[in-house]
């Protein structure tokens, strides 16, 4: 009843904005949608997202699944996959409902803490804080470091925003290929100074250092996932982690072409 609805209300003759139609489709699927036409290289295009009445429309359709969604009875992966793109949804659908803003709560510290931590969303029937969701629910009961690198909170030293909805059949393969590419190709994961014999890492490795201890340390674990290992000897340093929003140049680029 609710996908009737919403799709009773979609404007007809929307110009140049093409429509999702989420009406005849799962939360999944609209959100796959929208996830492949605004994730870019570089970040998400959130201006022509907020430009879109339509995928404005689709995103609350996204995270009203979301929030309706039983899944206590689910087996691990279904749950898992579903946690991940409740995180991910969510957070599009507030910085969405917030824009224009500098990052996540607003960028400073104060809105980035009320942000994470107030009671702002519903997942599968329950309010609860984007904190509680990752640091209660998700951390613990998979007990999965590679989660670190699947769920994105809008900054730009977020690994980056996984442009498909994560399914249950898939999962594994998928949070291998994610892990590999932040440590392997991405300098906000890691960059190696030969010079300075030294490792930057990115902050989620020192935060979540408890996580990595689970498969033999941060060391251990990155060299899993990298084609040559860290090398030996260097020291290990940590980057500033960047709160501003992974806002896409792209779009400014063409508005300015």
């Amino acid at each position: 009843m609710t996908a009737w609805i919403f799709g009773m209300l979609l404007p007809v003759g929307a110009g140049q904005d093409q429509a999702l139609e989420p009406a005849g489709n799962s939360w999944r699927e609209t959100f796959e949608q929208l996830l492949d036409k605004y994730c870019r290289p570089d970040g998400v295009d959130f201006r022509a997202w907020y430009q879109s009445a339509t995928d404005l429309a689709a995103i609350e359709f996204v995270t009203a699944g979301i929030a309706s969604e039983e899944i206590a009875d689910a087996g691990r992966e279904v749950r898992m996959a579903f946690y991940l793109n409740a995180y991910n949804a969510w957070i599009l659908r507030k910085i969405l409902d917030d824009y224009p803003v500098d990052g996540p709560g607003g960028g400073g510290f104060v809105g980035r803490n009320l942000f994470f931590r107030a009671k702002s969303i519903t997942v599968a029937g329950k309010r609860m804080s984007f904190d509680h969701l990752e640091n209660e629910i998700i951390r613990p009961e998979f007990g999965d470091p590679r989660i670190h690198f699947a769920l994105n909170c809008a900054s730009a030293s977020c690994p980056p925003l996984y442009r498909k909805a994560f399914r249950a059949a898939d999962l594994d393969s998928v949070l291998d290929a994610l892990a590999s590419a932040y440590v392997q190709g991405n300098p906000e994961g890691l960059q190696i100074d030969h010079s300075a014999r030294t490792v930057r890492l990115s902050r989620i490795f020192e935060w979540f250092r408890e996580d990595f201890s689970r498969r033999g340390g941060v060391v251990s674990f990155i060299n899993q996932y990298r084609d040559v290992p860290l090398p030996d000897g260097y020291e290990i340093r940590f980057q500033e982690y960047n709160w501003n929003l992974n806002q896409s140049r792209l779009s400014a680029e063409d508005d300015e072409g």
